[in-house]
């Protein structure tokens, strides 16, 4: 934690001329922009999974005629071809669990009063009015809505909603665009219920903007507009 605090400050430190107060809130955003820029070519083997998954449906649909009155059959059957072909069901997944560790350590690092047995300076750091390690519930308690943090919470989330916007009309796209998923290939993880949820995870967001620490929700207001511009270049 003592050197992720570091790097934060380290950051902060050379955006102070062009972010004044706000350099760590700045910092963090970029911080996020260098986990995405990492996390990028991941993203682009799950765009390409999804494409050769797409490609697969003809050969999943002769098997849906083949063990049509088997589903257990059919479900192993879907598996064994994805296996062939070197497709995984699943590999979209991995960008957004690969990104779990840096949204926890952002979440640790401003929920802590001490770091390394010294006072958490990272505190002290705002994002114009609103500081870094507060919460909604406590930008509420510190002028309302129409206070100083209360606004900045405010502007996060319309950003959010519009992200939030977006990426439903593009995931329902996406689906009407893919063949629906073959019965046996829905009972593989689970992947007909995530299908059905998909387009409205974005707007979970805005429940996690509301409860973490203010710098955490950066972190995840980025990330999810980042993703969101993503899917739309590397699935159109």
């Amino acid at each position: 934690m003592s050197v992720f605090a570091s790097l934060v400050e380290r950051l902060a430190d050379l955006l102070q001329p062009l972010f004044g107060a706000s350099a760590a809130a700045a910092a963090i955003v970029l911080f996020t922009a260098l986990v995405r820029l990492l996390v990028h070519p991941l993203s682009r083997a799950a765009a390409r999974g999804q494409k050769a998954r797409t490609a697969l449906q003809p050969k999943i649909a002769e098997l849906r005629k083949k063990h049509g009155k088997n589903p257990e059959k059919l479900q192993r059957a879907v598996l064994e071809l994805h296996a062939e072909e070197k497709v995984s069901p699943l590999a979209g997944c991995l960008p957004g669990l690969l990104q779990v560790p840096a949204f926890f350590l952002l979440y640790h690092l401003f929920s802590s009063d001490t770091i390394g047995g010294r006072a958490n300076a990272l505190l002290g750091h705002e994002l114009f009015a609103a500081p870094l390690g507060g919460r909604w519930a406590d930008a509420l308690g510190s002028g309302g809505l129409l206070g100083g943090p209360g606004l900045v919470y405010a502007g996060l989330f319309v950003v959010v909603a519009g992200v939030a916007v977006f990426s439903y009309r593009l995931s329902k796209r996406m689906m009407a665009a893919s063949p629906a998923l073959p019965a046996g290939e829905q009972q593989v993880a689970g992947l007909g219920a995530v299908t059905k949820v998909m387009p409205f995870m974005s707007f979970f967001t805005l429940v996690t903007v509301a409860v973490v620490p203010l710098a955490a929700a950066l972190y995840v207001v980025t990330s999810t507009t980042w993703s969101v511009v993503e899917r739309a270049v590397l699935y159109r």
